[in-house]
């Protein structure tokens, strides 16, 4: 019995890189790239377009970013598998795209094969982590708890965005929102993490990983 296609949809803002995970799943004759989006707002829209098996999702882009159009893709469409591939390697952003509705996440540093082991998972219906970022996460378990794991998925895009250094107009451009609700969501997060000024925030995010010095 031939096995079934999956159908991929592809989302990075670099269109290099995108042409070279394309050739990299296209290797295997039952994964088709069926698009590819640069932007999160992009995905959003394209995932609606094609209803992919998969869609593969960066996390760190212009605009929306992926975190947020992970929430948007899954909350239009709880039956959406989304698997992250990003340069990011902390438990603190698995985790937090887990929590938003992803059902894997692989880093850009994993061996090739291992993005498509993630695909072929995903499509099947099984979670899929690559080594690097499962080991993370057991040590996490064993280890102290993440602070940062009270914050929703929205609430943890905000509060990386301001430890970038956005200005809360930045930010409600780039999520579609309004200032205001960028302004009372900062408070939240600072309450919920006990911080009390930029530069705790800054520390913290610093501390897990979340921005580079």
């Amino acid at each position: 019995m031939t096995e079934p296609t999956i159908r991929v949809l592809l989302v990075d803002d670099h269109a290099v890189v995108r042409a070279g995970f394309r050739r990299l799943l296209e290797q295997m004759p039952a994964i088709r790239v069926v698009a590819e989006a640069a932007s999160g707002e992009e995905a959003y829209r394209v995932a609606a377009e094609c209803s992919p098996d998969v869609t593969v999702l960066d996390l760190t882009m212009p605009g929306m970013g992926g975190l947020e159009a992970l929430r948007r893709i899954v909350g239009r469409d709880p039956g959406a598998r989304v698997l992250i591939f990003s340069m990011h390697e902390t438990a603190a952003f698995a985790r937090q795209a887990v929590k938003a509705g992803a059902w894997g996440y692989v880093t850009k540093a994993s061996a090739a094969e291992v993005l498509v082991h993630a695909v072929q998972a995903v499509a099947r219906g099984s979670i899929y982590f690559s080594p690097d970022v499962a080991q993370k996460l057991a040590l996490d378990v064993a280890g102290e708890r993440d602070p940062l794991g009270v914050l929703s998925p929205r609430e943890f895009e905000i509060f990386r965005l301001l430890a970038e250094g956005r200005t809360a107009d930045e930010i409600a451009d780039a999520l579609f929102i309004s200032a205001k609700t960028v302004a009372n969501t900062a408070s939240q997060i600072r309450q919920k993490l006990g911080v009390t000024s930029p530069v705790e925030l800054v520390r913290l995010a610093l501390k897990h990983g979340l921005v580079r010095p």
